[in-house]
């Protein structure tokens, strides 16, 4: 006796039918003893969900501000992505800066905080590039690489790095064939 009170009892917790469904389930059932795994509202959980009287309310942040919080920032569906544009004489005034930029660059014997060095950085930085004449496209590229070459046998460009060893097609000994009989298949390994 000592031994079953000890023992949990599957059904002190859980609903059992009554009545008609009661002799139904003990007669349809194969485990008669089994619960019915609906749990008493009143003792499963105590308190029970939803019966506590406060409110939830939503802690205030940045977001709930309307003023802080305008649509325009949040509608995601509207961020359309935005052209860049370049035109020609905007590009090749740049192309004649970049070659021209290297000059301006310190070298490693002077200091960087040489104050000529700043100087001359900081003229060149004060002289707008709309008061320049426009130059072609076309004449801004020769001028840049009659200057100086970008690349040539011994300064090739850079190159991606890869993993694996670049596959370079070589010759292999030709397969048994007649020597005076046309053979166009060549076999490179």
């Amino acid at each position: 006796m000592s031994a079953a009170k000890r023992a949990a009892d599957s059904t002190l917790y859980h609903l059992s039918p009554k009545g008609f469904w009661k002799k139904f389930r003990d007669a349809v059932v194969v485990n008669p003893e089994i619960s019915s795994g609906l749990p008493i509202q009143g003792i499963n959980r105590y308190p029970p969900p939803g019966s506590r009287p406060e409110r939830y309310s939503t802690p205030a942040t940045k977001a709930s501000d309307p003023a802080q919080n305008p649509y325009w920032k949040r509608d995601v569906r509207r961020t359309y992505p935005r052209l860049s544009v370049v035109t020609q004489t905007e590009l090749s005034a740049l192309l004649i800066d970049h070659a021209q930029a290297p000059s301006y660059v310190p070298t490693s014997s002077q200091s960087p905080q040489s104050p000529n060095v700043l100087i001359i950085l900081g003229e060149q930085a004060s002289v707008p590039a709309a008061s320049k004449q426009p130059v072609d496209l076309t004449a801004a590229i020769a001028t840049v690489t009659s200057a100086a070459k970008a690349y040539s046998e011994s300064h090739l460009p850079p190159t991606l790095p890869i993993a694996y060893k670049p596959w370079v097609p070589e010759r292999a000994p030709d397969a048994p064939h007649d020597p005076n009989a046309y053979f166009p298949m060549r076999l490179i390994k």
